[in-house]
């Protein structure tokens, strides 16, 4: 698949991109700002969108059994609702968990893409926040399974 992806992640009082063009990793950010409300997020999406120019925004979609918060549900909807806007295509994935736990999927994330290999968070003890970059790889989880997926996730989202 030859695209230009944009795959957005959302954590409590964070949300993540990563940008990759072509199956190379051009670009990666943490935003504390975008995670505040709807519509700070949705108008972080649409700067995003409108700089890199996707042709792709992958969005988490919404299970009955997440574990996000009502916050962070509302700030995932924003950013799927501003992508709908856009003369994109947009696609909305669950998101399945492959490894033991985030961190291990983090670890394995940046053998893929090494650039991102100072940016995998160590093993939080039970007692701390989870490390912030954790939604960076999120995302990246996320627009890997637009791009190593069955091409249905995509022609599904083209209707």
């Amino acid at each position: 698949m030859q695209a230009r992806v944009l795959a957005i992640a959302a954590a409590r009082r964070r949300v993540g991109y990563v940008f990759l063009d072509n199956h190379t990793l051009k670009d990666w950010r943490i935003s504390n700002s975008a995670a505040r409300s709807s519509t700070d997020a949705a108008g972080a999406a649409q700067e995003w969108v409108n700089a890199l120019q996707p042709t792709i925004v992958v969005t988490e979609q919404l299970e009955p059994g997440s574990r996000k918060g009502a916050h962070t549900k509302g700030v995932i909807r924003a950013i799927a609702k501003t992508a709908e806007r856009n003369p994109v295509l947009t696609v909305s994935v669950a998101r399945v968990q492959l490894y033991a736990n985030k961190y291990e999927e983090a670890a394995a994330l940046a053998v893929r893409y090494p650039e991102l290999q100072a940016w995998v968070p160590q093993q939080r003890r039970a007692f701390d926040n989870e490390p912030r970059n954790t939604v960076i790889f999120e995302a990246l989880a996320l627009a890997q399974r637009v791009i190593d997926g069955p091409p249905t996730l995509l022609a599904a989202a083209m209707g």
